[in-house]
C-alpha cells in the first residue's frame, strides 16, 4: 500500500487515527508513449546469466522477478533437494520452525527515507526495492549493501499525490532480461505513468502515461503476453499496459476493486499467475482472481472470484509455488498470512472466477511483529525462499527487508489432514 514520510504522518496522523479506529466506475486509459526522460543511473540492474537470458522467465529458478505484481513465469516451486536442504519450509513441523528462520537481509535507514514499498529478486539473491517518497530505485546485496540505482523526477513543489500528499514511487517488478518497471504517481501529468530502468544502463523512461488524479501502485508483467498490469489504488481499477510501451487502458473497473467509501486504498497487490490476474484490496481486505480471456493481444478480463476475505488491511500478495497457495502481507498489523490454495484446477472461488465455488479458504498467521514484521508491503519468491519488504509505515521505526524460507501447507496445522 501507499507509505508516507514521517513528515506526512506528523501532518496527517489525526486523520489516519480517525479513519482506522472508525473503521472495525473506471478512468479511461490515456494515451501514453516515450516521454523521453532519462535519469542518471548509479549503476545499471544485474543482468541474467548467458543461459538464462537465452529463456528463463521470472520464477523458473534462474531468478524470479515478484514485486507487489510480478509474473511466476515458471512454476517456481522448490525442488527435493531444496526442500531437504532447508528444513525451514513448513512442513509437520508447523510454523515455529519456519518464524525461527527468519533472518534480516538489510536494515535500513528511515532517516534517510529508506522505506520500502516494493520489492523484486535478482538471479544472485540481490533484491531491487522502491523507495516510496524519495523516489529512489536501490538494489540490496546478498550481503545487505544498498545502492541507489536511480532516481525518479520530482514533481513541482505544489504538486499533490492524490490520498498521500507527496511523490510516490509503488511496485516493482523484473523481466527476465534484467528490465525493470515501476509504478511513479505524482499528482501531476508529466510524469505519473509506467517508468523503465534497462539493464544496459541506459538511464529511465517512462514508457505509459497514467492519470494523475489516481495512484499507480502494484505492477505484474505476463512475460508470455507482452503485458504490464497495473493497480490503481484511488480510482479501484486495473489498467494495462503494453510491455514495449504505448497507451493504457482500463482492463477492470468491477466494484470489487474499489476502496471502501469510508476507507484509504482499494485494488493494491497484483499477480499474474496461472492464467489470471490476482489482486489484493487494502480497504476491504480480500484477494480476488480475474481469469484473463481473449487473445494475447488484447486480454480480457473475466468474471472476478473471491478467493479470500476478512483479511484486514493488507498489502501485497505471492504465490508459494506453482499451487495456488499464496502469502499475504497485513500491513497495518504487521502479519503474514498463508492461504490454502485449491488442489487441482485455476481455483474456483465464489462470486463465478473459474468454478463459484465457495471463498471460505482456511487462513493461517505464519509471522507477526514478535518476528520482525515491520508493516509488510511486499512479498518477492525465488525458489524456496522469501523475501519481504518492511515498509514501517506506521511503527516509524525499523524498516528492513527480511528473508525466510517458503512456508507450505500442512494439513495438520487446521486438523483436516
Amino acid at each position: 500500500m501507499p507509505q508516507f514520510s514521517r513528515r506526512f504522518v506528523a501532518v496527517s496522523c489525526t486523520v489516519l487515527i480517525t479513519l482506522y479506529v472508525s473503521r472495525a466506475g473506471g478512468v479511461d486509459g490515456p494515451t501514453g508513449g516515450e516521454a523521453g526522460r532519462t535519469v542518471t543511473t548509479a549503476e545499471p540492474p544485474a543482468r541474467l546469466s548467458a543461459s538464462a537470458a537465452a529463456g528463463a522467465e521470472p520464477g523458473s529458478g534462474a531468478g524470479s522477478a515478484a514485486g507487489p505484481g510480478g509474473d511466476t513465469g515458471g512454476d517456481g516451486k522448490a525442488t527435493g533437494d531444496q526442500e531437504a536442504a532447508d528444513p525451514g519450509v513448513m512442513g509437520r513441523s508447523g510454523l515455529a520452525e519456519v518464524a525461527a528462520r527468519v533472518r534480516v537481509l538489510a536494515g535500513l535507514d528511515i532517516d534517510a527515507g529508506q522505506q520500502p514499498e516494493g520489492i523484486a529478486v535478482e538471479p544472485d539473491g540481490s533484491t531491487v526495492v522502491t523507495f516510496a517518497h524519495t523516489r529512489q530505485i536501490a538494489r540490496i546485496s546478498p550481503a545487505g549493501k544498498v545502492r541507489v540505482l536511480a532516481t525518479l523526477p520530482a514533481p513541482p513543489p505544489s504538486a499533490e499525490t492524490p490520498a498521500v500528499g507527496e511523490p510516490f514511487l509503488g511496485g516493482i517488478v523484473r523481466a527476465g532480461d534484467g528490465t525493470l518497471y515501476v509504478t511513479y504517481g505524482t499528482g501531476t501529468a508529466e510524469l505519473t505513468g509506467v517508468w523503465r530502468l534497462s539493464p544496459d544502463g541506459g538511464g529511465m523512461r517512462r514508457i505509459a502515461v497514467l492519470p494523475a488524479d489516481g495512484l499507480p501502485n502494484g505492477i505484474a508483467l505476463d512475460s508470455r503476453a507482452g503485458q504490464l498490469y497495473v493497480t490503481d489504488s484511488v480510482a479501484g481499477v486495473i489498467l494495462r499496459v503494453p510491455r514495449g510501451g504505448g497507451r493504457a487502458v482500463v482492463w477492470s473497473s468491477d466494484p470489487l476493486l474499489a476502496p471502501d467509501p469510508a476507507g484509504f486504498a482499494g485494488a493494491n497487490g497484483i499477480r499474474v499467475h496461472r492464467g489470471a490476474v490476482w489482486v489484493t484490496n487494502h480497504d476491504r481486505g480480500t484477494v480476488l482472481r480475474f481469469p484473463v480471456t481473449g487473445s494475447a493481444e488484447a486480454p480480457a478480463a473475466g468474471r472476478p472470484g473471491t478467493v479470500a476475505e476478512g483479511l484486514g488491511e493488507i498489502d501485497d500478495l505471492e504465490f508459494t509455488g506453482d499451487g495456488d497457495t499464496l502469502l499475504v502481507t497485513g500491513v497495518t498489523d504487521s502479519r503474514l498470512l498463508l492461504i490454502r490454495g485449491r488442489d487441482g484446477g485455476g481455483g474456483g472461488d465464489r462470486d463465478g472466477g473459474g468454478g463459484g465455488a465457495s471463498a471460505g479458504r482456511a487462513v493461517v498467521p505464519v509471522l507477526d511483529e514478535d518476528d520482525g514484521l515491520r508493516n509488510p508491503s511486499a512479498l518477492a519468491r525465488d525458489g524456496a525462499r522469501m523475501w519481504i519488504a518492511n515498509s514501517a509505515h506506521y511503527t516509524l521505526a525499523e524498516p528492513r527487508v527480511l528473508v525466510m524460507p517458503v512456508p507450505r501447507w500442512a494439513g495438520r496445522l487446521t486438523g483436516d489432514g
